[in-house]
C-alpha cells in the first residue's frame, strides 16, 4: 500500500518539533501549494497546528501514531501467524464497518484494522464511541465459526477477558468487567466491546468483533460521552499505543483460539472473578421493565443471573445499574 502525503505528514509532525515549508515540501516531494493543502487536512482531523514565521508548523505534543511493523514485531509467532491482515488507517467512520464492507469481496477471518481516527463508532444501545485522533484504539478483528448463533454464546464476554489479561500485561490491575461487554475501572468506563455477526445463523458465520479502549484521552479533551469515563493516561499507564495494541490483538488471538476449542465454559469462573457486581444488589433495565435482585455471576451461556428469593433467573440482554442499597438486601 502506497503512503499518502497525509500520512507522511502526519509522521514527520508526529515528533512535536517545528518544520519549515521548505522541509515538508522536499521531504514530501511535493509543491508548496500541495503543502498547504495537507496541512488544511489537520484540522479536519481535529489536530491543532501551531504556525509561526521563521519557524514553520508543528504540532504541539506531538503524535503517538501505530505502526504495523511496531505491533507484529511484538506479536509471538504463533499469533502472528493468526492474523493474516494489519491495516492501519487514518480516519474511518468505524473499523467495523471497514471490515463489515471488506467481508463482499473475501473472508475477513484474521484481519484486523485500526483506526488512528474513528468518526461515527458505536457502543451498545445507540451509543456513540468517541475517539479521537491518536488517542485511543480503534481496533476490530474479523474472525469464522462453523456453527452459527449457538457457537458464539459467551463470545463477547470471553472479549473482555482477553481485554482484562492485555491491560494487565501492560501493568493495570484494576479494571473490571461489566456484563455484557464493558471494561470499567473505579466505575468509569475504559473500554467498549461490539460485535457484528454476518453469514448463516445455523451454520458458518463472520464475526467482526470491535474493541473501543481509551488511551491518551484527557478531560481537556471535552468529549461527549453520556457515562463517566477514563483513559490508561488518567489512570498513570504511559504505554506507546503500538504496544497497546499489540497485547489487544495476541490476547485477543488466544481466547478466540481456546473459546472455538471449549465455549464460554473455559472462562466462565475467571470472568465472574473480574465481575464488578458480583453478588451485588443491581437493577436491569429491560425495554420494558426493571428487574431488582442479587447478580450471581453467568452461566455458560453467558447470560445473565439474578436471583430473587430463593429464585434464579436468567438474562440474555438489558443495562446493569448497581442499587444504591448495596446491603444484600432485596428491595
Amino acid at each position: 500500500m502506497s503512503i499518502t502525503p497525509l500520512n507522511q505528514l502526519l509522521h514527520l509532525l508526529a515528533d512535536g518539533e517545528f518544520h519549515s515549508g521548505t522541509e515538508l515540501r522536499i521531504c514530501l516531494g511535493i509543491s508548496r501549494t500541495a503543502i498547504w493543502k495537507q496541512l488544511r487536512k489537520l484540522d479536519k482531523l481535529g489536530l491543532k497546528l501551531h504556525r509561526v514565521r521563521g519557524k514553520g508548523y508543528r504540532l504541539s505534543g506531538g503524535l503517538d501514531l501505530l505502526g504495523v511493523t511496531a505491533i507484529r514485531q511484538q506479536l509471538s509467532i504463533a499469533v502472528d501467524s493468526h492474523l493474516k491482515a494489519l491495516q492501519v488507517i487514518i480516519s474511518t467512520n468505524s473499523t467495523n464497518q471497514q471490515l463489515q464492507q471488506q467481508m463482499q469481496q473475501y473472508s475477513v477471518h484474521g484481519r484486523a484494522v485500526i483506526a488512528e481516527l474513528q468518526t461515527a463508532g458505536r457502543g451498545r444501545r445507540g451509543r456513540s464511541w468517541q475517539a479521537p485522533f491518536g488517542k485511543s484504539i480503534s481496533l476490530s478483528l474479523g474472525w469464522s465459526f462453523a456453527g452459527g448463533v449457538a457457537e458464539l454464546e459467551g463470545l463477547s464476554l470471553t472479549v473482555g477477558l482477553a481485554v482484562i489479561t492485555a491491560l494487565e500485561q501492560l501493568g493495570l490491575a484494576k479494571a473490571e468487567l461489566k456484563w455484557p461487554n464493558d471494561i470499567l475501572v473505579e466505575g468509569h468506563k475504559l473500554a467498549g466491546i461490539l460485535l457484528d455477526m454476518s453469514g448463516d445463523a445455523a451454520g458458518p458465520c463472520e464475526v467482526v468483533i470491535g474493541i473501543g479502549l481509551n488511551v491518551a484521552q484527557t478531560q481537556a479533551d471535552d468529549l461527549s460521552i453520556d457515562q463517566p469515563w477514563i483513559s490508561l493516561k488518567q489512570l498513570g499507564l504511559l504505554v506507546p499505543r503500538s504496544t497497546v495494541a499489540a497485547a489487544l490483538i495476541s490476547q485477543l488471538i488466544v481466547h478466540l483460539l481456546d473459546f472455538q476449542k471449549a465455549g464460554f465454559v473455559k472462562f466462565q469462573n475467571r470472568w465472574q472473578a473480574y465481575h464488578c457486581y458480583q453478588d451485588k444488589l443491581i437493577s436491569l433495565h429491560l425495554p420494558n421493565r426493571i428487574v431488582t435482585g442479587i447478580c450471581r455471576g453467568v452461566n455458560i451461556s453467558g447470560a445473565l443471573l439474578l436471583q430473587q428469593g430463593s429464585n434464579m433467573y436468567t438474562f440474555n440482554g438489558g443495562e446493569v445499574s448497581i442499587r444504591a442499597n448495596d446491603s444484600g438486601m432485596l428491595v
